[in-house]
């Protein structure tokens, strides 16, 4: 049976209404990384970086088949967004998650998205 997506009557619960909304956050910083990991090639990166605590931009651009300037590019937004750290060694430039939230961000979805339709959408 096919649920509807909408309410048939109209009926605001007012005080769920107004604990929620003391509830709620601003939200502008969880959009900013949301958006950062909208970008395909970024989730690539990310995702890459969970499988490999670090790895070098040569590396990178390698996985997922572009150029260093490219590849560099995406870490460093990736940085600027607190989604990735990089350390210098000697002439090489390594990548890593910047912490373990990242790292659980990126596998969750990766989870949820590996378990589509193996349910049924009843919530």
């Amino acid at each position: 049976m096919k649920v509807k997506d909408t309410c048939e009557v109209t009926v605001v619960h007012e005080e769920v209404v107004e604990k929620v909304q003391r509830g709620l956050p601003d939200v502008g910083g969880m959009v900013q990384i949301f958006k950062a990991l909208a970008d395909e090639t970024r989730l690539k990166i990310a995702y890459s970086l969970t499988l490999e605590e670090q790895m070098c931009v040569c590396d990178v651009a390698a996985v997922i088949g572009a150029s260093n300037a490219t590849a560099s590019h995406h870490l460093r937004y990736l940085r600027e967004h607190s989604l990735a750290k990089s350390e210098r060694k000697g002439k090489m430039v390594y990548y890593s998650l910047a912490d373990g939230h990242v790292y659980d961000l990126v596998k969750i979805a990766h989870d949820h998205a590996s378990e589509k339709g193996d349910e049924p959408d009843d919530h």
